[in-house]
């Protein structure tokens, strides 16, 4: 039986203190306050709502960074497998929910983004306790992008001539978001039937 400081395959445990878990941490150190900053804002005190959107920007370079030092370096822990899904949903959910408190952002999107993104990470988890691991899709990058754009739209105190644009942004992501949820549905049910 391997030993708890040593892998199934014999390898050194990876050690959870390095630079891609603490850009993981500091995102989610910043989930409060990009709330609180867009709660503050309210979607007219431009001041607070430029901080709300600083806020969000350096949250999803993190989540770039992050990964790509990881993949790097070959940094594969415990901690950033759990952390680093939560950190992303925490982040996007706090956005869109606190938009939507605001009234920038109809109910119905933040509805279908949010069911769409817990809804396939729960089962992606049930999955893994499975023993089956479902990787990331395709779209995932593209739903990932669209929804950072779309946003970041939202949460800049644009010109109201910018409102039609970021709805279109937004809508192109909330299709983006549940085809590719339908995606690992059906590319799951493909591969069971194998």
């Amino acid at each position: 039986m391997a030993s708890s400081e040593h892998t199934v395959t014999g390898s050194p445990k990876q050690s959870n203190v390095n630079l891609p878990n603490a850009l993981t941490t500091l995102r989610i150190i910043a989930v409060p306050f990009l709330g609180w900053a867009v709660l503050r804002g309210g979607g007219e005190d431009t001041t607070w709502m430029w901080w709300a959107l600083a806020i969000f920007v350096a949250a999803m370079i993190t989540d770039k960074l992050d990964g790509d030092i990881a993949r790097a370096r070959g940094i594969v822990t415990d901690f950033g497998k759990i952390a680093d899904p939560i950190a992303d949903k925490a982040l996007m959910i706090t956005a869109l929910v606190t938009l939507n408190i605001i009234g920038s952002l109809p109910l119905w999107i933040t509805v279908v983004i949010v069911v769409r993104e817990l809804g396939i990470t729960f089962w992606r988890m049930v999955k893994l306790r499975q023993g089956q691991v479902v990787p990331a899709s395709k779209g995932g990058k593209i739903k990932t992008t669209l929804q950072a754009i779309a946003v970041g739209l939202y949460l800049a105190p644009l010109p109201a001539w910018m409102d039609i644009p970021s709805l279109i942004v937004m809508l192109a992501a909330v299709i983006v978001t549940v085809s590719t949820g339908i995606q690992y549905l059906v590319d799951a049910k493909r591969l069971k039937e194998k």
